[in-house]
């Protein structure tokens, strides 16, 4: 799964990265459910910048639901999800990260781990958003959740799912609304490379969601942890 992430690239590496005409993004290090995020979508041909609630609200709910059951979906099954399945057909983004927190049992506490790519590019992750209002459209709701996959080899001693993360060349066929077929984007919703991702543990103080900065990141000292743990 995919329950907390940080965004901490600078606004031109992200235009850059992603094609971008325009945007605004500030340096986030402990993103979390039900907060705004940023997401790349495409409005009238362009890809743009948006900004969407983590916890995807399904167009038919009378009413958005508290809690945060929605923050991911699974690859697998949200092509035919009632939750998923318009969204997947019609409204697919991508969702710009650093790096993503995975959390491991050690005992009868949790230990978090920050996971990021080894050579430095951003992370995009396979996202699907949606547009709730509510009956006299006086009310309006943004909102997105971030696709999941069975976890690669290195994830996997984590936990056993991980975000569907894409590469550069996957962008245009995962962002063209007119791509719905199943079959044609299934192949894009897979694991990570083993080779692709650097993971090493980190302070407790990320598990709060309003603690934020670079401590959120800093690696735990490999000398108190088990060096062997832990990767540049």
């Amino acid at each position: 799964m995919c329950g907390r992430f940080c965004i901490i690239f600078s606004y031109d590496e992200l235009l850059a990265y992603f094609n971008l005409m325009t945007g605004k993004i500030e340096p986030r290090y402990n993103v979390a459910p039900s907060q705004e995020i940023p997401a790349v979508r495409m409005e009238e041909g362009t890809r743009k910048l948006a900004s969407l609630r983590w916890g995807l609200v399904p167009f038919w709910t009378k009413e958005p639901a508290p809690g945060f059951s929605t923050i991911n979906a699974r690859s697998e099954t949200a092509h035919t999800s009632p939750a998923f399945r318009s969204a997947f057909r019609h409204r697919r983004c991508l969702i710009p990260a650093s790096g993503f927190f995975e959390w491991k049992r050690e005992g009868t506490q949790k230990q978090p781990w920050y996971i990021h790519r080894k050579d430095g590019r951003p992370l995009a992750f396979a996202g699907l958003w949606e547009h709730w209002s509510n009956r006299d459209g006086s009310q309006t709701l943004e909102s997105c959740a971030i696709l999941t996959t069975a976890a690669n080899e290195s994830v996997a001693v984590l936990h056993d799912r991980m975000p569907v993360i894409l590469e550069s060349s996957d962008f245009d066929l995962w962002l063209d609304p007119a791509k719905q077929n199943h079959d044609r984007l299934a192949p894009l919703l897979r694991p990570a490379a083993n080779d692709l991702l650097a993971m090493y543990p980190v302070s407790r103080y990320v598990n709060k969601p309003a603690n934020e900065g670079p401590e959120c990141i800093a690696p735990l000292d490999p000398l108190l942890y088990g060096q062997e743990n832990s990767e540049p």
